[in-house]
Formats: C-alpha cells, structure tokens, sequence
C-alpha cells in the first residue's frame, strides 16, 4: 500500500484554484444558470410554436392562395386582360386590316408604280438622253480645250511661282542659318565643352566628391552601428527581459485561471443540472460530502507533489 501513487485530484489548482473556483461557482449558479434556463424555454417555446402554429397555418394559407389563385384570379385575369383583346383582334382588326390593304393600299400601291414607271421611262429617259447629248457635244468639246490650252499651262506656272517662293522664304534662308551660324557655334560650343568644362568636373569627381562620398559612407555605416548597439541595448533587451521575466509568468498565471475558471463553470453547471435532474443512469454517484467551494471528496486524499520513493526487497 506505501508503494501506490496517490491519485491526482482532477480540476486541482491549489490556493488559487480554491480561490478562484468559490466566485465563479456563485456567478455560474446565480446569474449564468437563470440566463440559461430562460433562454431554453424561450427556444423551447419558439421551436413548439413554429412546429405546432406557424407551419400549419403557413401551409393552410398557401393552400387557399394556390385555390384562389387557380380558380378566382386567373380566369378573371383572362375573362378581363385576355379574351377580350384576342377577339377584338381576331374577328375586328385583322378583318378591317386585311380588307383595307386588299382593296385600298394594294391598288394605290400598284397604281403609284405604274405612274413612277411609266413617268421614267417616257418623260425621264428621253429628256436625260437629250441632256446627255447635248453635254457630251456641245459642252464636253471647249471645257476640253480650255483646260488643255488655258488651265494646264496657267496651273503649272502657278506651281512654279508658288514652289520658287518657298524655297526663297521657308527653305534657303534656314539652310543658310544652319551652314554658316549654327554650326560653326555648335562647334565651337562642343569644342569648349570638351577641352575647358569636361576635365575640371572629372578631376572635381574624381578628387574630391568621391573622397567625401567614401568618407560619408564610412561616418553613415559608423553611425548605423551605433544605433543599432543603442537599440539593442536600450530597448531590444529590455524588452526581452520583460517578456521573458514579466509577461510569460503574467500569461501563464491568466491561463491558469482561465482554465479553473472554465473548470468550475462547467463542474457547478454539472453540480446543479444533478441537484435539479437527478444522477444519469450509469453514472457512480459521489460522495455527499463535497462542499461547494472544495475540489476533492470528504475521504480524497490531496496529491502529493512529489511521489514517495518505492521501497526495495
């Protein structure tokens, strides 16, 4: 017997565990049980009328507007809407319709085209014949002539007046500005820029900006590793050891609680559902000696941190 293992108390937590465990078993037995109660006779009450009221009269009330519908309103729909637009249709306009266009748009149609054809073939076409020939040897021959003799030769005087003049204003006098100002200045200009600004900007390049770039790069790269010594030292582990020696502690005393808190909600849920119902069938009855604010049973030994050695031989 010295040899067995004491049995774990489930739902332990120590001190904090007793202290935590005796309000939330108050708070769970006086405000979250009513809460709870209500709300399932409340869905109770809801799933029984919605089975029992609602759906039978949902049904009832679709039945009667699927009648009146089918036997009611659709065949006033059609005595109303309906027929009376399909026989005025029927027996009144296509009649009327098709009487007026056999007996009156057909023959005026028929006599319009006879008059249009007969007005061009002996009115339209000898008079456009007659025009034909009066252009074609009366009009056509001088126009010939005179755009021949007249226009032709005056056209290509007009276009050499005209190409000559924009040579003199448009052309010559910028091909003359180009050949002998600009580019002898652009070359002199190129020439300067070459021999008299190119080699003391390289030198100031090469002497004395890239010596000061170097030079900042050393002080920036300098000054970057100071600043991250000093956050590292002054803020990262600072914070580390905070983390590390506050907040984890802190995390895991609050889950710890979290957890006994949970625990004891659902042992007093459980504690009162049994008060009230009675033990399920199957299920060994506890001892009636646990008090509320207790976690083992009267004749429950406390688990001992550490197990006894076991004797040898």
């Amino acid at each position: 017997m010295e040899n067995e293992k004491p049995q774990a108390v489930p739902g332990g937590g120590g001190c904090l565990g007793g202290v935590v465990r005796v309000p939330v078993k108050v708070v769970a037995v006086l405000v979250v049980l009513p809460v709870r109660v209500v709300w399932d006779l409340v869905a109770a009450c809801a799933r029984g009328l919605g089975r029992h009221v609602l759906a039978p009269l949902g049904n009832g009330l679709g039945w009667v507007l699927v009648r009146l519908w089918r036997y009611v309103l659709k065949p006033l729909v059609l005595v109303v809407f309906y027929w009376p637009w399909v026989g005025m249709w029927r027996y009144l306009v296509a009649p009327v319709g098709s009487a007026v266009y056999r007996y009156l748009l057909r023959p005026l149609g028929m006599g319009a085209a006879w008059v249009v054809l007969a007005v061009g073939r002996y009115v339209l076409a000898p008079l456009g014949a007659g025009l034909g020939w009066v252009v074609r040897d009366l009009v056509a021959p001088p126009l010939a002539w005179v755009y021949r003799r007249v226009l032709t030769p005056l056209g290509h005087g007009v276009r050499w007046l005209v190409r000559g003049a924009c040579l003199l204003v448009f052309v010559w006098p910028w091909v003359g500005l180009w050949r002998y100002v600009l580019a002898p200045v652009g070359r002199g200009v190129a020439w300067v820029v070459v021999h008299g600004v190119v080699p003391p900007l390289v030198f100031l390049v090469r002497e004395v900006l890239a010596p000061a770039w170097h030079l900042a790069g050393r002080i920036t790269r300098a000054l970057g590793r100071g600043l991250r010594w000093l956050w590292r030292g002054c803020v990262a582990r600072p914070l580390a050891w905070v983390h590390r020696r506050v907040a984890t502690p802190v995390g895991h005393a609050l889950r710890e609680v979290w957890r006994i808190s949970r625990a004891a909600v659902r042992e007093a849920r459980a504690e009162v559902r049994r008060a009230l119902f009675g033990s399920p069938v199957g299920e060994p009855a506890r001892s009636r000696a646990r008090t509320l604010g207790s976690t083992t049973a009267a004749d429950a030994a406390p688990a001992a941190e550490i197990s006894p050695p076991r004797r040898r031989g």
